[in-house]
Protein backbone atom coordinates (compact mmCIF):
# COMPACT_ATOMS: atom_id res chain seq x y z
CA UNK A 1 0.00 0.00 0.00
CA UNK A 2 3.01 2.28 0.47
CA UNK A 3 4.62 1.95 -2.78
CA UNK A 4 0.77 2.74 -3.94
CA UNK A 5 0.62 5.82 -2.40
CA UNK A 6 4.15 7.02 -3.32
CA UNK A 7 3.43 6.32 -6.96
CA UNK A 8 0.35 8.11 -7.20
CA UNK A 9 2.24 10.81 -4.97
CA UNK A 10 5.37 11.22 -7.73
CA UNK A 11 3.18 10.46 -10.50
CA UNK A 12 0.71 13.67 -9.74
CA UNK A 13 3.77 15.60 -8.62
CA UNK A 14 6.00 14.75 -11.63
CA UNK A 15 2.28 15.41 -13.79
CA UNK A 16 2.28 18.74 -11.92
CA UNK A 17 6.57 19.73 -12.64
CA UNK A 18 5.69 19.03 -16.60
CA UNK A 19 2.23 21.29 -16.64
CA UNK A 20 4.32 24.41 -14.65
CA UNK A 21 7.00 23.99 -17.61
CA UNK A 22 4.51 24.35 -19.93
CA UNK A 23 3.15 27.71 -18.71
CA UNK A 24 6.48 28.62 -18.15
CA UNK A 25 6.81 27.75 -22.01
CA UNK A 26 4.31 29.51 -23.00
CA UNK A 27 4.74 32.48 -20.96
CA UNK A 28 8.42 32.94 -22.04
CA UNK A 29 8.77 31.75 -25.60
CA UNK A 30 5.08 31.55 -26.58
CA UNK A 31 4.70 27.70 -26.88
CA UNK A 32 1.66 26.19 -26.31
CA UNK A 33 0.78 22.65 -24.61
CA UNK A 34 -1.46 20.51 -25.94
CA UNK A 35 -4.95 21.05 -25.06
CA UNK A 36 -5.80 18.50 -23.05
CA UNK A 37 -9.67 18.80 -23.69
CA UNK A 38 -8.83 17.19 -27.19
CA UNK A 39 -7.61 14.14 -25.11
CA UNK A 40 -10.96 14.16 -23.40
CA UNK A 41 -13.15 14.58 -26.87
CA UNK A 42 -10.79 11.69 -28.29
CA UNK A 43 -11.64 9.37 -25.28
CA UNK A 44 -15.38 10.07 -25.43
CA UNK A 45 -15.54 9.64 -29.25
CA UNK A 46 -13.62 6.18 -28.36
CA UNK A 47 -16.78 4.37 -27.11
CA UNK A 48 -18.92 5.69 -29.97
CA UNK A 49 -15.88 3.82 -32.43
CA UNK A 50 -14.37 6.82 -33.42
CA UNK A 51 -10.33 6.30 -32.38
CA UNK A 52 -8.46 8.70 -34.71
CA UNK A 53 -9.43 12.06 -35.75
CA UNK A 54 -7.87 14.05 -38.93
CA UNK A 55 -7.77 16.48 -36.88
CA UNK A 56 -9.24 15.87 -33.06
CA UNK A 57 -10.28 19.79 -33.73
CA UNK A 58 -13.05 19.13 -36.17
CA UNK A 59 -14.12 16.31 -34.18
CA UNK A 60 -17.75 17.40 -32.92
CA UNK A 61 -16.62 18.65 -28.93
CA UNK A 62 -18.70 16.38 -26.04
CA UNK A 63 -19.66 17.20 -22.98
CA UNK A 64 -17.25 16.78 -20.04
CA UNK A 65 -14.31 16.75 -22.22
CA UNK A 66 -12.01 19.41 -20.48
CA UNK A 67 -12.44 17.26 -17.01
CA UNK A 68 -11.80 14.29 -19.00
CA UNK A 69 -8.63 15.06 -20.74
CA UNK A 70 -7.46 16.56 -17.26
CA UNK A 71 -8.43 13.87 -15.37
CA UNK A 72 -6.66 11.27 -18.13
CA UNK A 73 -3.67 13.58 -18.18
CA UNK A 74 -2.75 13.27 -14.31
CA UNK A 75 -4.02 9.55 -14.62
CA UNK A 76 -1.41 8.37 -16.89
CA UNK A 77 1.50 10.71 -15.86
CA UNK A 78 0.71 8.13 -12.24
CA UNK A 79 0.55 5.15 -14.76
CA UNK A 80 4.18 6.01 -16.54
CA UNK A 81 5.30 6.49 -12.58
CA UNK A 82 3.89 3.23 -12.07
CA UNK A 83 6.54 1.94 -14.71
CA UNK A 84 9.55 2.95 -12.36
CA UNK A 85 8.76 -0.58 -10.40
CA UNK A 86 9.74 -2.17 -13.41
CA UNK A 87 12.40 -0.01 -14.81
CA UNK A 88 14.56 1.36 -11.40
CA UNK A 89 13.25 -1.18 -9.24
CA UNK A 90 11.36 -0.83 -6.13
CA UNK A 91 14.99 0.43 -4.77
CA UNK A 92 14.66 3.52 -6.76
CA UNK A 93 11.76 4.48 -4.58
CA UNK A 94 13.70 4.52 -1.11
CA UNK A 95 16.98 5.84 -2.78
CA UNK A 96 15.68 7.84 -5.87
CA UNK A 97 18.26 8.91 -8.58
CA UNK A 98 18.06 11.39 -11.42
CA UNK A 99 19.47 8.98 -14.17
CA UNK A 100 16.08 6.49 -14.19
CA UNK A 101 13.68 8.76 -13.94
CA UNK A 102 15.11 11.07 -16.27
CA UNK A 103 15.41 7.87 -18.86
CA UNK A 104 11.85 6.71 -18.50
CA UNK A 105 10.50 10.29 -18.73
CA UNK A 106 12.06 10.19 -22.09
CA UNK A 107 11.12 6.57 -22.96
CA UNK A 108 7.66 7.92 -22.55
CA UNK A 109 7.77 10.29 -25.61
CA UNK A 110 6.59 7.11 -27.23
CA UNK A 111 3.07 7.83 -26.35
CA UNK A 112 2.40 10.94 -27.96
CA UNK A 113 4.92 10.05 -30.67
CA UNK A 114 2.90 6.98 -31.41
CA UNK A 115 0.05 6.73 -30.21
CA UNK A 116 -1.64 10.27 -29.13
CA UNK A 117 -0.50 12.12 -32.30
CA UNK A 118 -1.60 9.58 -34.65
CA UNK A 119 -4.99 9.50 -33.00
CA UNK A 120 -5.32 12.98 -32.99
CA UNK A 121 -4.47 13.65 -36.42
CA UNK A 122 -0.76 14.79 -36.24
CA UNK A 123 0.69 11.68 -38.16
CA UNK A 124 3.42 9.70 -36.00
CA UNK A 125 5.78 11.78 -34.41
CA UNK A 126 3.73 14.69 -35.21
CA UNK A 127 4.57 14.24 -38.90
CA UNK A 128 1.78 16.10 -40.05
CA UNK A 129 2.16 19.18 -37.90
CA UNK A 130 3.12 22.75 -38.87
CA UNK A 131 6.95 22.15 -37.86
CA UNK A 132 7.34 18.29 -36.92
CA UNK A 133 10.81 18.80 -35.94
CA UNK A 134 9.69 21.47 -33.20
CA UNK A 135 6.95 19.81 -32.55
CA UNK A 136 8.99 16.81 -31.51
CA UNK A 137 11.71 18.60 -29.76
CA UNK A 138 8.91 20.25 -27.41
CA UNK A 139 7.65 16.40 -26.92
CA UNK A 140 11.06 15.07 -26.09
CA UNK A 141 11.85 17.92 -23.73
CA UNK A 142 8.85 18.01 -21.98
CA UNK A 143 9.04 14.19 -21.11
CA UNK A 144 12.28 15.00 -19.95
CA UNK A 145 10.88 17.74 -17.97
CA UNK A 146 8.29 14.75 -16.50
CA UNK A 147 11.18 12.47 -15.64
CA UNK A 148 12.70 15.28 -13.72
CA UNK A 149 9.58 16.03 -11.98
CA UNK A 150 9.93 12.24 -11.12
CA UNK A 151 12.65 12.61 -9.37
CA UNK A 152 11.84 16.03 -7.55
CA UNK A 153 8.25 14.39 -6.46
CA UNK A 154 10.39 11.56 -4.88
CA UNK A 155 12.46 13.43 -3.07
CA UNK A 156 9.59 15.68 -1.91
CA UNK A 157 7.80 12.93 -0.61
CA UNK A 158 10.94 10.99 0.82
CA UNK A 159 11.21 14.47 2.84
CA UNK A 160 7.88 14.26 3.72
CA UNK A 161 8.10 10.55 5.16
CA UNK A 162 6.21 8.50 2.34
CA UNK A 163 9.53 7.02 1.57
CA UNK A 164 10.16 2.68 1.84
CA UNK A 165 11.36 1.75 5.27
Amino acid sequence: MQLLLQILMIGAGATLVMDLWAMLRLRLFGVPSLNYAMVGRWLLWMPKGRFTHNPIASAEPQHGEILIGWLAHYAIGIAFAGLLLPFAGAEWFTEPSAGPAVALGLVTVAAPFFLLQPALGMGVAASRAPRPWRTRAHSLVTHAVFGLGLYISALVGKGKGIGLH
